[in-house]
């Protein structure tokens, strides 16, 4: 028997396989992951309360500066500022050497430059050697390691495969000189910190290794930023007023101070907002960490 396929039947025919032709296709395709959940906004909850055993109180006559001391970047120098403070040793001294995109120095009785505590100086600790355990987030990882924050203090260190190749089991990690950064000063000799320090008020790269750093400015960096500047600095001269440690405050008086923990995903979720808004320009210093006092 003969039959003869009628032009509908023919473009029936075609419809259905190429519909079928594009589902094989389509089926064939690699599915895109879907997208990941954008990161938590901070809470409360995330934010840690500063140990006020390491909560430096600095009342300036342009304002309060609350700096959070990092032990583990230095605990020399750390001890020292704490000893300093406790002693009221930098009250009433000036801002003698302010350089508008660099820094504030203090720290002297001279006010000028050429003086000191009568404490022995101390060994420099440009770097510090980092465990496992502690908490590093890692922000960007350029070719000489990992570049992040532990705790507030934005540092670089060696990548954790040395870890398993070194004696003590840690790799050795070094500050970065970010604005907020608190640092000791020192003369061409690296053992010579004793009590002058300076404040960052601006990132200076060129600081990396070559100068130890003791903790970071979490409220107040528009108050190092507003210290009248000059090399020296022409009178009247911006001064410390007082200078305590938290703990030596008494309870009424000591600010509550929380800081954002960069240890939670809020935090990874910042660092790569601002890392996306710079682009090719990220850097870690252009991370803020939020803090607030309650």
């Amino acid at each position: 028997m003969k039959f003869n396929s009628s032009p509908l039947a023919l473009s029936i025919a075609a419809t259905l396989a190429l519909a079928l032709s594009a589902g094989a296709v389509d089926a064939a395709k690699p599915k895109k992951p879907a997208a990941a959940p954008p990161p938590p906004a901070p809470t409360a909850e995330d934010f840690r309360p500063i140990d006020p055993d390491n909560m430096l109180v600095v009342d300036t006559n342009k304002g309060r500066i609350i700096v959070e001391i990092t032990p583990f970047t230095a605990p020399a120098h750390a001890e020292r500022i704490k000893t300093l403070a406790k002693q009221h040793f930098y009250d009433g001294q000036t801002f003698f050497r302010v350089i508008d995109d660099f820094m504030d120095q203090t720290g002297d009785p001279n006010n000028k430059g050429d003086g000191q505590s009568s404490l022995p100086n101390l060994k420099a600790e440009f770097s510090f050697r980092r465990s496992a355990a502690m908490p590093f987030v890692v922000a960007a990882t350029p070719d000489d390691g990992p570049v992040g924050f532990i705790g507030v203090m934005p540092v670089m260190s060696q990548p954790d495969d040395m870890m398993a190749m070194t004696a003590d089991g840690k790799a050795t990690a070094w500050a970065q000189f970010c604005p907020g950064v608190m640092a000791m000063a020192r003369a061409n000799d690296p053992d010579t910190g004793n009590s002058q320090v300076f404040f960052m008020r601006q990132a200076y790269p060129s600081l990396n290794k070559k100068y130890t750093a003791w903790g970071r400015v979490v409220i107040g960096e528009d108050v190092v930023r507003a210290i009248k500047v000059g090399e020296p600095v022409p009178d009247p001269q911006d001064k410390m007023l007082t200078v305590r440690l938290g703990s030596d405050l008494p309870p009424a008086q000591r600010p509550k101070v929380y800081v954002l923990d960069t240890a939670r995903p809020s935090f990874k979720g910042l660092i790569d907002k601002v890392r996306k808004d710079k682009g090719a320009d990220f850097s870690v210093c252009d991370v803020d960490i939020p803090a607030e006092i309650r």
